[in-house]
């Protein structure tokens, strides 16, 4: 379901910053003395250090939202816990402190004693297929209310709300947009079916979107054949992808209209789309010419123009974020190895990786950094290393456990998801911080790879 295509309403209940400021101009005028400043953000009130935050259930208006408002409380919890921004008291240390079934009710000194600088109160009800969500966050030490949402619509999603709360708190306290909302796409073989029309050993690959967290997973393709490397339109509408029909071609999927566009037309081979960043371009690989090369056409596969031009294989093309390059694969000096050229047309060619003995797939960060992540050779398997563009220092989020290839940046360019065979031997898709920090497993059912994160 898209956020832009979901019946639920957002309405302001309360403007925290008008209680916040009724209540101290009532007791400056008790006191005799000019209100102070306004405080709406919480801190820890120790220099560096996050502040502390709980997040108990969600309290059930009526008997049958018992289920949603466990969920509400877990998936807020969980949206906190991986920006990072605030430090979360583990939900199994509340069982000491009394339930709160009202605001009023909440044991604020039993909180602060549990450590806590900010607590959410929430609250669900259901009407039949319809729910209202009411979400409030306190500061433990002022007792003051310093955020407050209702939320209403469709019972049928209701993780929605909690993202969607998660997101506006970051906003309001951190000045952070977060990606709670986002959705992840990849490929994966969990439906296990064989292909139809090949006698090989292979298996069907199909293309799946879901929430940030690998949750409400959906299926896109469903042509039994293989379907690879996903790739979100800057709306988060539509996904190009290559799919085995049964050459390989690129396909567009209009995920919330149930349309299926065909650029390419089936001319030549081609492979490996991604949207520029203004979602009027597609960059991919073609073998139309007899050499696997870089392209760039309009969405509507008009105007294809070639990029590159020379004997070497060239493919995985990524867009800066203005859209005036293009960083790609080469292996035009015998190992495969990350350039970058102008997107008009090809020209100012130069190369990236310098100390890699093989660099491959790689992904330009959004903005504010100017990073490029990619897939290092390291031995048997490979590593995400993270280039910065204008100085070539690069880093290593992972280090030898498993084979790590795939990287794709989030919006805003804090976290990573790449796939790894580190579960097991397994192929699945995991998150991680910019900073090598805050490692998460996102799928779990069969193989999954090459994950694709919206805006």
């Amino acid at each position: 379901m898209s956020r832009k295509q979901t019946t639920w309403k957002l309405a302001l209940v309360s403007v925290a910053v008008a209680v916040i400021a009724a209540q101290a101009l009532t007791k400056a005028a008790r006191q005799g003395q000019q209100p102070s400043t306004i405080v709406t953000t919480i801190s820890s009130g120790t220099e560096g250090t996050p502040p502390r935050y709980a997040v108990p259930d969600f309290v059930a208006l009526t008997p049958d939202a018992a289920d949603i408002a466990k969920t509400l409380g877990q998936v807020l919890w969980d949206d906190f816990n991986f920006e990072r921004e605030f430090y979360m008291i583990p939900r199994d240390t509340y069982s000491s402190i009394p339930a709160a079934r009202t605001p009023e009710q909440i044991p604020f000194d039993r909180w602060r004693e549990l450590g806590a600088d900010g607590i959410v109160f929430g609250t669900v009800q259901r009407a039949g297929n319809e729910v209202r969500v009411q979400v409030r966050l306190f500061s433990v030490k002022s007792r003051a209310s310093v955020f407050a949402k209702e939320y209403s619509g469709s019972a049928n999603n209701p993780r929605l709300y909690a993202h969607t709360a998660s997101d506006e708190i970051h906003d309001q306290q951190r000045g952070l947009k977060g990606v709670a909302r986002t959705k992840l796409a990849w490929v994966s073989d969990r439906d296990g079916v064989r292909l139809g029309d090949t006698v090989e050993n292979r298996q069907v690959k199909e293309i799946y979107y879901g929430d940030y967290d690998g949750a409400n997973a959906r299926r896109v393709t469903v042509s039994r054949r293989l379907n690879l490397n996903p790739s979100w339109s800057p709306d988060a509408r539509a996904l190009a992808y290559t799919t085995f029909r049964p050459n390989p071609d690129v396909f567009v999927s209009l995920i919330y209209q149930g349309v299926l566009q065909n650029p390419t037309k089936g001319v030549g081979t081609n492979y490996l789309p991604v949207f520029s960043p203004d979602g009027k371009q597609i960059a991919f690989m073609s073998g139309r010419d007899g050499n696997p090369e870089i392209y760039a056409m309009n969405v509507d596969g008009s105007n294809i123009r070639r990029l590159t031009n020379n004997q070497a294989g060239d493919s995985s093309p990524t867009w800066s974020p203005s859209g005036s390059q293009i960083a790609f694969t080469s292996d035009r000096t015998g190992k495969a190895q990350i350039y970058v050229m102008n997107s008009a047309d090809g020209s100012g060619v130069r190369r990236l990786t310098v100390n890699e003995s093989e660099a491959d797939r790689p992904t330009w960060s959004p903005p504010p950094f100017n990073e490029i992540a990619y897939a290092a050779s390291s031995g048997p398997g490979y590593d995400i290393h993270v280039l910065e563009v204008s100085t070539g220092v690069v880093k290593s989020l992972t280090n030898g456990e498993g084979s790590n290839e795939g990287p794709a940046w989030a919006p805003g360019g804090r976290h990573l998801a790449f796939t790894s065979t580190r579960a097991g031997g397994r192929t699945q898709i995991f998150t991680i911080g910019r900073d090598g920090r805050g490692l998460r497993q996102i799928t779990r059912e069969g193989n999954n790879q090459t994950p694709a994160w919206s805006n």
